[in-house]
C-alpha cells in the first residue's frame, strides 16, 4: 500500500514506512518534531521543474508529464522504495498546500506503476 500525506498532519500506526519526498525541509517543522523513517531527495522533482511549477509556469499536467520523465530515470531508487512498501504501508510526506496537485501523488501513481510491472 502506498498513501500520501501532508507532514503537518499527525502520523498514525497506519502510516508505515514514512518517507519525506520534498527536496527543501518544511519551513516551521523542527527536525526531531517530525516523525518520518527517511528523508528522500532523490526522489523529488529538479530544482527547475519544482520552479517552474510552484511559479506558475506550467500548469500541473505539464508537471506532471515532465515529473514522470525525470522518475523514468530513477527506476532503481523506487524500486528500493517499493522493497519498503512490501514489507509495510509506504506514506510519502509532502508539505505542498494541494492534497491533489502536487509531487507526492505523482510519484505515487509512479510507485504503483512500477510494482504492477515487477
Amino acid at each position: 500500500m502506498i498513501q500520501c500525506k501532508r507532514l503537518y498532519d499527525a502520523a498514525s500506526t497506519g502510516d508505515g514506512y514514512r518517507v519525506l519526498v520534498d527536496r527543501l525541509w518544511p519551513r516551521g517543522v523542527k527536525k526531531d518534531a517530525l516523525e518520518y523513517d527517511e528523508w528522500c531527495k532523490t526522489l523529488t522533482p529538479s530544482p527547475a521543474l519544482r520552479k517552474d511549477f510552484h511559479s506558475g509556469a506550467i500548469d500541473f499536467a505539464a508537471f506532471r508529464e515532465a515529473w514522470l520523465a525525470e522518475l523514468a530515470e530513477l527506476t532503481e531508487e523506487g524500486e528500493r522504495l517499493l522493497r519498503q512498501a512490501k514489507e509495510r504501508p509506504l506514506t510519502l510526506l509532502y508539505g505542498a498546500k494541494d492534497t491533489q496537485h502536487n509531487h507526492a501523488q505523482v510519484l505515487a501513481e509512479w510507485l504503483r506503476g512500477l510494482a504492477i510491472r515487477q
